[in-house]
């Protein structure tokens, strides 16, 4: 569907480029330099907007100044904000301000379109395209069910969309629910045995004295049937998904090993030997390398498997994809539940959603919707429905600071090293308050000579906690701190500090 777009920026370049980026999708482009222009054009033309592109840097007023201006003029027009890498918090911001979506710079083409698609189908009402189907529980996965907004879960469905023209071994690594099946289904969908088995054996669900005949049936060299083949004989022409392949038993390993370099299985030293082809996709959420060194997996199995690995990003380090995914669980579970119309989900909710860093992934965010949806009592959700969420986000609690005044206070203090003394100190008022967190969360400020540390050492000290407590994510870090990204970059570069591990020292 063709549509006018209004298109607001005050970078000419970039605004040259996003309209040529838009036209490039069939739609009408409108410009503005700025947000007063824009709602100036709106007042004068806005019936024929159908959606915003705006830059959180445009010139004249406060994007949240401008959403709420848009509100007062009872415009129902869908905006997308257009950020920085560095900017993510401000982008949330305004969806919390009543943005639409929002998409990091620089943008593709297709990310630009899907965020225009969806915005012309909220304002058709049409809700948004849950590409999350029920087809996805009934196993049927294609690419197109997967939400790739962000550039990283567009670069995943690249890699795997070309690992399902091949039979090549595929890993696919990534925390626990991420998303790893689902991604592992969509390549057997589009590959040519897409029409035959696709068989999954969670190896970390079966015993470790059943998996073995689990996965290759059974060793007593009864007949040969698809009963008692075990789950490889019984994924023969189709996909055999190994999930969690790091929990597979040594001497398993050893047969696996052995049956993908025979192509063949046999039946527990029985001289009956069978073809079988069988397409091997893997997935681990643990460094297989690490336990290759650890000797917890094979090596000559690890490089067997590992022809052409696929990182699966953890939900916190693509953040744009929240508000796609939320609302595609708001839609399926709505239809699920049958409810006479699909709820919505307010901005403001989208803007909590996004701000979580979900330790338990796609898998947790889908979960909690599906309560939301669940308990909904109208027919939009909005922050109130997701309490667990809200908690989490706004009292996150901080780190304790102590001084060399506290020594002062305590005149029967005994003399031993300062920072010894208050660490003790602090872990007995634990133990007092029930605070246990409270002593890993200290940073001392003076020395053991009773001199106040050197700033720079405290700032480092303060940048690898604030690191590690909020799991790597680099723009709530910067938040927290009152920095903005390019500078936290440039003072992880400055002290040595790697973000994935931000305790360890750099020698």
């Amino acid at each position: 569907m063709t549509a006018h777009i209004l298109v607001v920026i005050d970078d000419p370049a970039q605004r040259r480029q996003i309209k040529a980026t838009v036209e490039a999708l069939g739609h009408f482009v409108e410009l503005a330099d700025g947000g007063r222009a824009a709602l100036d054009f709106l007042r004068h033309r806005g019936r024929e907007v159908k959606a915003i592109i705006l830059d959180l840097n445009a010139s004249g007023m406060e994007t949240g100044e401008f959403l709420a201006a848009l509100s007062a003029m009872d415009a129902d027009v869908p905006v997308i904000v257009e950020t920085g890498q560095d900017s993510i918090d401000a982008a949330v911001e305004a969806m919390r301000a009543g943005a639409y979506d929002f998409v990091l710079k620089p943008a593709s083409q297709e990310r630009i379109s899907s965020a225009i698609a969806n915005a012309l189908k909220s304002h058709r009402g049409e809700g948004t395209a849950a590409r999350i189907s029920r087809r996805s529980r009934a196993g049927n996965v294609s690419f197109n069910d997967i939400i790739a907004a962000s550039s990283a879960m567009e670069r995943v469905i690249d890699l795997a969309r070309r690992a399902a023209q091949s039979t090549i071994p595929v890993v696919l690594e990534g925390e626990a629910g991420v998303g790893k099946e689902m991604v592992a289904r969509a390549i057997h969908s589009a590959s040519d045995r897409s029409s035959k088995p696709f068989v999954i054996v969670n190896c970390d669900a079966v015993g470790v004295e059943a998996i073995e005949e689990h996965l290759f049936g059974d060793t007593d060299g009864e007949a040969d049937t698809s009963h008692n083949g075990g789950k490889y004989r019984a994924a023969d022409g189709g996909t055999l998904f190994l999930n969690e392949i790091g929990a597979l038993p040594i001497g398993v390993q050893a047969r696996l090993l052995q049956v993908m370099e025979h192509g063949e299985t046999d039946r527990g030293g029985s001289a009956k030997r069978r073809k079988n082809d069988v397409r091997l996709i893997s997935a681990t959420h643990k460094n297989l390398i690490e336990e290759v060194k650890l000797q917890r997996f094979r090596e000559d199995l690890y490089y067997r498997l590992n022809v052409y690995p696929i990182m699966v990003p953890a939900l916190r380090r693509r953040k744009d994809d929240v508000p796609y995914l939320a609302r595609a669980f708001v839609e399926r579970f709505s239809q699920e539940q049958r409810l006479p119309r699909s709820l919505t989900i307010s901005p403001a909710a989208l803007a909590l959603l996004t701000s979580a860093d979900w330790p338990g992934n796609v898998r947790e965010l889908e979960n909690v919707i599906f309560r939301a949806v669940i308990l909904a009592s109208g027919s939009e959700l909005n922050e109130v429905d997701f309490p667990q969420i809200a908690a989490f986000v706004d009292h996150a609690p901080a780190p304790v600071s102590r001084s060399a005044s506290y020594r002062s206070s305590n005149s029967s203090a005994p003399s031993r090293p300062l920072d010894s003394y208050i660490r003790e100190t602090a872990r007995s008022e634990a133990l007092e308050t029930g605070e246990p967190g409270m002593a890993a969360n200290m940073i001392v400020s003076t020395d053991q000579s009773g001199n106040v540390r050197k700033l720079s050492d405290v700032e480092e000290e303060l940048i690898r906690f604030a690191l590690k407590f909020y799991r790597g994510q680099m723009s709530q870090v910067a938040r927290k701190l009152g920095i903005g990204r390019s500078t936290l970059y440039r003072k992880l570069k400055d002290y040595g500090i790697d973000p994935e591990n931000p305790q360890k020292k750099v020698a």
